[in-house]
């Protein structure tokens, strides 16, 4: 067999590389750094490499995926110039929307966690139980402790699936809230709580 020219070498994924694709590509969220060591046994230096080698053979040659790097974490995306063409087919599906009633819900849950359920249903004014289920369903929430105090209700937080979705660094960098929204907020709250 002859030797492969150096275009063809380049052409071609190194066996890292092509071990760091494949487990990308199977992955159905973003997977960080960290993580893609431990499924490959590489080291963090030798992953780094091979995802800058992927990146560079994807930019390099026309392919209907992109590598991208968020968080933190990477995953595969379609090309942009696709996005038109896939939209009739793999648009926003209803079933993934969120009703208002679920955003608001997890806006409260976002700007006041650690937060009970019956917390939530002060601030809202009605219950939130299927709403919470729903939310907690699609990962968007979690119970990240108990409140100390009679019957230890479950406090819930956002999730990291939350901060992906919502392109969020971390909780901080959620959109600041006005005064008057969080006076209005806050006085919504302390009414409710002693109704």
């Amino acid at each position: 067999m002859a030797p492969r020219s150096e275009q063809e070498q380049r052409d071609v994924l190194s066996a890292d590389a092509r071990l760091v694709e494949v487990i990308l590509f199977l992955e159905n969220e973003p997977v960080s750094l960290e993580k893609l060591a431990r499924m490959t046994s590489l080291a963090e230096e030798q992953v780094q490499a091979s995802l800058s080698e992927i990146r560079e053979h994807y930019a390099l040659h026309l392919h209907g995926l992109d590598l991208t790097e968020s968080h933190g974490s990477y995953h595969f995306l379609p090309s942009g110039d696709l996005n038109d063409q896939l939209r009739s087919v793999y648009g926003r599906r209803v079933d993934r929307r969120l009703s208002r009633a679920a955003l608001e819900t997890l806006s409260i849950v976002a700007y006041s966690q650690p937060i009970t359920r019956r917390e939530i249903d002060n601030i809202r004014g009605v219950s939130s139980d299927s709403i919470i289920r729903l939310l907690r369903e699609r990962e968007y929430i979690k119970v990240v402790g108990r409140k100390d105090v009679i019957g230890h209700p479950c406090l819930y937080g956002t999730s990291r699936k939350f901060l992906f979705e919502f392109n969020l660094e971390s909780i901080a960098a959620l959109p600041k809230l006005s005064d008057i929204d969080r006076q209005r907020f806050e006085k919504e709250q302390t009414e409710k709580e002693q109704a």
